[in-house]
């Protein structure tokens, strides 16, 4: 019971931060359309931030710089190269090509830059565990599942209650009549390619934290898990983002610990357990959880 317990705790805490990464992937989608391949550089982008900056800013004001900073480049990737090239929706297939290409850049530069070092991140929680009944938690555990529902419960209030998010609820809902009716496309897309960018950075500091090792050039590619999460939801739609997420970080987390009894699976069968769930899901709801079947007129 007590590993079921310390089990579904840390799948609950990696669904939280997988979470913050599949919203930026479905805000994403929802404003332009566009699979952004480079999540998993901006959120290496800014996990290095903050590793750099922490000693002279201290962890607060590094994090602060981070998100700003990274918030700032997934903007200027969206305004200065898509939106330049083609900003029409239907040409949303040539801009993920194009995240792919930036995603290579931004990774071979970073990786450079980090090189084999691992790269300690200033977090207040370090190595320390709270006991919790019979489970003992890493603080940063506890800290990851806390800091993401109040910042996912503000994207959301975002996405209900300002004019923003009316916006992009009517662009995503109809392109062609919420531009008749005002709305300024690419300023809803920039906004929501920034808000991505943030998620992205603040995620970091969960993924590199205690029980991990800490920040190294592959860390970026944990956003791929988020990735199925995403789809898993449905693109279109962050409560099943949410959802998603919860659902991917459980599975990791039951598969890890109990590899011993899967052992006829593979020992790498954690790293594919997420896309897994994602295939036989899909199987039976080719929208995604919460997807809905859009409607063509012929």
């Amino acid at each position: 019971m007590t590993t079921l317990l310390d089990t579904l705790l840390n799948g609950l805490a990696l669904g939280a931060v997988y979470a913050l990464v599949a919203l930026g992937f479905v805000v994403i989608f929802k404003a332009s359309g566009v699979l952004n391949f480079a999540h998993g550089s901006l959120l290496l982008l800014g996990g290095y931030l903050v590793a750099v900056l922490h000693d002279d800013l201290g962890f607060a004001g590094a994090l602060a710089v981070a998100v700003l900073a990274t918030a700032a480049v997934a903007g200027a990737l969206d305004r200065l190269l898509l939106q330049r090239g083609d900003p029409d929706p239907k040409a949303a297939h040539v801009q993920t090509i194009v995240t792919i290409g930036v995603d290579i850049v931004l990774v071979t530069d970073l990786a450079r830059r980090i090189g084999g070092d691992l790269l300690t991140l200033g977090d207040p929680w370090g190595d320390a565990v709270t006991g919790l009944g019979p489970v003992t938690v890493a603080d940063s555990r506890l800290a990851a599942i806390a800091v993401s529902t109040v910042v996912i419960a503000g994207v959301f209030a975002l996405f209900r209650f300002t004019p923003w998010g009316l916006s992009l609820r009517a662009a995503a809902e109809d392109v062609e009549a919420a531009a008749l009716m005002g709305v300024r496309l690419s300023r809803v897309r920039m906004l929501a390619w920034c808000l991505a960018g943030a998620l992205a950075a603040l995620a970091a500091v969960f993924l590199a934290a205690f029980p991990a090792p800490g920040l190294e050039r592959t860390t970026g590619q944990i956003a791929l898990k988020a990735f199925p999460a995403a789809i898993l939801g449905g693109m279109a739609s962050p409560p099943g983002a949410l959802a998603g997420s919860l659902l991917i970080g459980l599975t990791e987390a039951l598969v890890a610990g109990y590899q011993s009894e899967l052992h006829v699976l593979g020992e790498g069968f954690g790293d594919v357990a997420p896309y897994a769930v994602m295939v036989v899901v899909l199987l039976v709801r080719p929208t995604g959880l919460f997807g809905a079947k859009g409607a063509v007129r012929v």
